[in-house]
């Protein structure tokens, strides 16, 4: 997400020279640059037109700190004014009453009914119990859909009558409390466009069930049209927060950088892919240095500290540090790594890392191949194997249909991974450290 305004800003950045005071004429052309490129992202032109303005106030006339460049100077004006427009401050959901109710509206093919599967699966990684409503009985098996994606995450699902939403509302309370669920998520009914009808419907669920926090779904692929879709919705359904799908799929990023500033509305959550648990608290701060290529420490820690099990962790530092990494371990934390999400968003989140690989393709498939190669290896093997040999190599190749080219390669590299971590876990134990590993 955001690759084509990341590398149009990043790419521009780097032509910013010059030193003393930031000139208005340095500033006004910097400015210029970067309102071409935010427009071509598809970001609102009176979006633009205020951040652009907040910049130039802050710019002009701006003394350089000791070896910090205008041009780099800059950049940290754009970050902060970045982390303004995308909404500032964090905002957590607001889970009030027993049980608490979080109502979710938007049009049809938002990713909606997905969305609230996220959602519950988030909620009850938090020790959260939810309880999900299909209050959508228009669209043909949506109520299907949500009963299958609570099946898959072990939610139970409300689905009443299955005729009348209203009737779904008012009985959905009690059905939580039976199942002492202490979240409810009501999958709404959207439509392909705005309509007086669902408008309407939506009004009177929000009356009967006074939710905590309404967010509205939308679609981030559509650009400004998910912007001024939020706007109506905005004004009539005054919701708290906006969950935009699809981000993995937004390479310009306009609908979430205009969001805020038109609606008023903070961004909530994105959806980072189909899976279900492809769902990100969205934290302005941190989405401003992704854009600016600054790369996403803290959130991918977070990933890491979901995937990984923190005594299987202390069991390969300790294997790290007496040199007995394996090839068992090495799966395992192909495994691990693979949980976090795609390689090449990972790989972006590690400052520094993330401009140079910009143009290079990370093929997802090199990790399915040394899985196939390892697993075709007998336990003996994978613990020592330096006991594989040539009628060996052809046997694994042979079993995992690789070649025995590819099959030295992995043990090349997994000898040379084994002997940096054996010399990174030396000089941690003699400082009293164990090495982080993922």
């Amino acid at each position: 997400m955001f690759d084509q305004l990341t590398n149009r800003l990043e790419s521009f950045f780097k032509k910013l020279k010059g030193s003393g005071r930031l000139t208005e004429e340095q500033v006004r052309e910097t400015l210029r640059e970067v309102k071409k490129i935010l427009l071509e992202a598809d970001v609102s032109l009176s979006v633009v037109r205020d951040f652009i303005l907040r910049i130039e106030q802050k710019a002009v006339g701006q003394e350089v700190i000791a070896s910090v460049s205008p041009g780099h100077q800059i950049i940290k004006i754009i970050h902060d004014e970045l982390v303004v427009l995308l909404g500032g401050d964090y905002r957590t959901l607001k889970l009030s009453g027993t049980p608490a109710v979080v109502m979710v509206c938007g049009l049809q093919g938002s990713g909606k009914t997905t969305f609230c599967a996220k959602l519950a699966l988030w909620l009850k990684e938090r020790k959260r119990f939810p309880l999900l409503v299909a209050a959508d009985v228009y669209r043909p098996a949506a109520i299907e859909q949500l009963v299958v994606l609570g099946e898959k995450i072990s939610v139970p699902v409300f689905t009443g009558d299955r005729k009348n939403p209203l009737k779904i509302a008012q009985e959905c309370i009690d059905a939580a409390r039976e199942r002492s669920s202490d979240v409810v998520i009501v999958d709404t009914a959207g439509r392909l466009a705005i309509d007086n009808q669902m408008m309407t419907e939506l009004e009177k669920i929000k009356s009967i069930l006074s939710p905590s926090d309404i967010l509205y779904v939308a679609d981030a692929m559509t650009g400004q049209d998910a912007v001024n879709t939020a706007s109506e919705f905005a004004k009539r359904i005054n919701f708290h927060g906006v969950v935009l799908t699809k981000m993995d799929g937004d390479a310009r990023g306009g609908a979430a950088l205009s969001i805020r500033h038109v609606t008023g509305k903070p961004l909530q959550f994105i959806g980072t892919g189909e899976k279900v648990d492809a769902l990100e608290p969205f934290h302005p701060d941190r989405m401003a240095k992704r854009i600016l290529g600054m790369g996403d420490v803290v959130t991918l820690v977070e990933r890491a500290q979901k995937a990984v099990d923190e005594k299987k962790a202390a069991e390969l530092a300790e294997r790290m540090l007496t040199n007995t990494f394996t090839l068992e371990d090495f799966l395992e934390q192909l495994d691990s790594i693979k949980k976090m999400g795609s390689l090449q968003e990972l790989i972006k989140m590690i400052p520094g890392i993330g401009s140079k690989i910009k143009d290079t393709e990370i093929d997802e498939k090199e990790l399915v191949i040394v899985k196939s190669i390892i697993q075709s290896m007998t336990k003996e093997e994978r613990r020592r194997p330096q006991i594989i040999d040539l009628s060996r190599k052809r046997r694994i190749a042979l079993g995992s249909g690789r070649s025995i080219q590819e099959v030295n390669r992995l043990l090349n590299q997994y000898e040379q991974i084994r002997k940096m971590m054996s010399k990174m876990g030396g000089a941690q134990l003699k400082k009293g450290k164990i090495p982080f590993a993922f």
